[in-house]
């Protein structure tokens, strides 16, 4: 099941790139007011090629595949539904933009961070040129889908998105305090903001709004997104401990060299004798560039040594299997095949992935 939902997430991605691509190629296309001058075209062509880095590098398109899933779900025609997914998308690019930059992260799907690349200004304004891009693609959803359904994808937006950031603030702000006291309800309330909304209920979210759906139904999907979001975050933080993602990445344990607070982390702190603590608790006050290999890899093994991998496993699959109950139970109301059984299937790929 799990390898068919990659087929899936790589026949949708497609879909919805080659929606993406088309604002892309436009980008420099201004009426004739405000047209670029011929003897710009070389700079302009530079910004379009900042600006569609990051989306034409792809990623594994869960979010927006969710978003048709849903609505198929619901019975809403996925050819109608393709705007939002793409989106969708584009807010995953320039968030990750950004989110590199705060990070000051080295790597983003294999390549080189933009900022790495062009530094921060020019990849922040890139950032920047995709939020415009996302807001322009939802302005022409109107056409798509009449103002009533149109703007409330816009408000769940604006809903889903205000929520990210404040996760994005909660994780900096007590990265920056170096808080070393926090428990797996902090590490989880930050994982429901970024990851459990964003990556899980609010795709569904806006392909459930797209079928009609009513509030409750609506919460009912935040409920189960929340859980299933949680469980995404847990094993993407393993697996930046245990995983070279394909041959993508080529530095092991990036959030501990980022400095943020996991799952993993708060158990071994709660677990981990007197020494080793202070050892922990200095390594991780350090900046990313003062600390060395030896340093986050001392950490990871003692992650191994006192369950704190194991630990956050066995929490991943206890959240996937409350997010099956919840979904089987009060998720009915998506009832349309095959997109149901595929949703269902994308379940088990979150948990067991390997990249």
């Amino acid at each position: 099941m799990a390898i068919e939902f990659i087929q899936l997430l790589s026949e949708k991605g497609e879909i919805v790139f080659k929606e993406i691509n088309s604002y892309l190629k436009d980008l420099n296309n201004f009426p004739k007011f405000c047209k670029i001058p011929k003897k710009y075209s070389s700079i302009a062509d530079f910004h379009s090629q900042i600006v569609s880095d990051y989306p034409q590098r792809k990623g594994k398109y869960i979010r927006p595949t969710l978003v048709l899933l849903t609505a198929c779900a619901m019975g809403f025609p996925e050819k109608k539904a393709i705007k939002t997914a793409s989106a969708m998308q584009v807010s995953e690019d320039w968030i990750l933009n950004h989110d590199d930059i705060e990070d000051n992260s080295l790597e983003r799907r294999g390549k080189p961070a933009l900022h790495k690349l062009y530094g921060t200004e020019l990849a922040i304004n890139a950032g920047d040129a995709l939020h415009i891009l996302m807001w322009k693609i939802l302005l022409d959803n109107l056409g798509i889908l009449g103002n009533f359904r149109g703007v409330r994808i816009m408000e769940e937006f604006n809903m889903m998105l205000s929520r990210t950031v404040l996760g994005q603030t909660v994780e900096i702000k007590w990265t920056q305090d170096n808080r070393m006291d926090l428990i797996d309800e902090d590490i989880l309330f930050i994982s429901e903001s970024k990851t459990g909304y964003y990556s899980i209920a609010g795709p569904m979210r806006l392909g459930a709004i797209l079928g009609g759906a009513t509030k409750a139904q609506l919460e009912k999907i935040y409920n189960f997104g929340k859980v299933l979001g949680q469980c995404f975050q847990i094993v993407d933080d393993l697996l930046d401990l245990t995983s070279d993602f394909a041959g993508m990445k080529k530095q092991m344990g990036n959030d501990i060299y980022e400095g943020k607070r996991t799952i993993m982390l708060a158990h071994l702190l709660r677990e981990v004798g007197p020494k080793d603590k202070d050892k922990v608790f200095n390594i991780m006050k350090k900046r990313r560039e003062e600390k060395s290999e030896e340093e986050v890899l001392w950490i990871i093994e003692k992650m191994k040594e006192y369950g704190s991998l194991e630990y956050s496993q066995k929490l991943a699959e206890k959240l996937a299997q409350e997010a099956t109950l919840i979904f089987d139970k009060d998720l009915k109301f998506l009832d349309h095949e095959p997109a149901r059984s595929q949703i269902k299937a994308g379940i088990e790929f979150i948990l067991n992935r390997k990249h």
